[in-house]
């Protein structure tokens, strides 16, 4: 008895098979899952109904490759666990999908990862934009990306004379926010608790929040250590409040506030806020649990959203040197600074 042979792999319904069931040419099937493209209604019916029976989805990527522009769009960023950073990657990815677009997320999680190379697998997709979340592109990735037609988008990294996009909280007014509260509270020795990333966005809070009070006469102290995360708070809460008879704090990013008022309440039997106000940064949810209730900076991600999406939408090329967007900070008023 002859052996059965073996089913081959499955393959997709190519528009080709659509096509001559439908009694049409291959071309009109394109035309007819192209918006806007005029296709007759008897043949429009006759397409989709037969795309429908054989389970035809249209090749998206090869769409974008005849048209040298696909649907694609870039995230690369690094630490996406992060509350605030997962936020930002599901509305925007959201958002892309929404307009008609698909999220393609790269990470760069890795210590000292480049991101160029990252950046130049999304040009052999010939994707629409790249939205740098995390990293520094250098200047020659940013330059053939031009060349490329891949608009680039920098969120919170200006970089100079570089013909890209960019996307700016306004960390400094945040910080200054931050340090007028605390003086309002009648906090008057005062740390500020950052990390050692060195981010642009960090530097500029801490620049910042140091500039205002120099300018009242008041020298905080400074911890500076570590990852920017929860544990770099417990850290700083540990060394410094076992010394310094601290009234008033504000952490760079609102889990790094967390750590530092876990340990000021349960091991160093500081009460929040009575004997310690703590403001963070970038009112993530976690900011409004009952456990901390955190006084804090909000960093919008819905007007990030917006602007990011009018950033691809543009029909202008960004001119090198032009001015980035830069977004408002609000305070957000809960229970961790004492009242006015």
């Amino acid at each position: 008895m002859p052996r059965r042979a073996e089913p081959g792999p499955a393959r997709f319904v190519t528009a080709g098979a659509v096509a001559r069931r439908a009694g049409v040419s291959r071309s009109t099937v394109s035309r007819a899952f192209t918006p806007g493209k005029n296709v007759s209604p008897e043949a429009r019916s006759r397409i989709i109904t037969a795309a429908s029976e054989m389970g035809y989805r249209v090749n998206r990527l090869a769409q974008g490759l005849i048209r040298s522009r696909s649907h694609l769009v870039g995230l690369v960023g690094a630490n996406l666990g992060t509350p605030f950073h997962a936020s930002q990657v599901a509305a925007l990815s959201e958002a892309l999908f929404s307009h008609g677009m698909q999220c393609l997320l790269l990470n760069a999680d890795r210590p000292g990862r480049d991101v160029a190379p990252l950046i130049a697998n999304l040009l052999e997709f010939r994707a629409r934009a790249v939205v740098i979340l995390s990293g520094t592109p250098p200047t020659a990735i940013v330059e053939e990306c031009r060349r490329s037609g891949l608009r680039v988008i920098l969120i919170n990294k200006p970089l100079p004379d570089v013909a890209a996009h960019t996307i700016l909280c306004d960390d400094a007014g945040g910080a200054r926010l931050a340090a007028e509260r605390l003086l309002s509270a009648g906090c008057r020795r005062l740390a500020l608790i950052g990390s050692a990333s060195g981010t642009a966005s960090i530097m500029r809070r801490i620049e910042a929040f140091r500039a205002y009070l120099t300018r009242r006469r008041i020298e905080p102290v400074i911890w500076c250590e570590g990852p920017t995360g929860y544990e770099t708070g417990v850290a700083a809460a540990r060394n410094l409040l076992g010394r310094a008879r601290i009234e008033g704090a504000f952490c760079v990013t609102d889990l790094i506030a967390m750590g530092f008022m876990d340990v000021a309440r349960h091991e160093r039997d500081r009460r929040v806020p009575e004997d310690l106000s703590v403001i963070g940064f970038d009112d993530i949810p976690q900011a409004s649990w009952h456990a901390y209730r955190l006084t804090t900076i909000r960093q919008s991600v819905p007007q990030l959203v917006a602007a990011v999406m009018h950033a691809i939408a543009r029909d202008d090329e960004p001119a090198p040197g032009r001015a980035p967007a830069v977004l408002p900070v609000s305070l957000v008023e809960r229970q961790s600074v004492r009242p006015k």
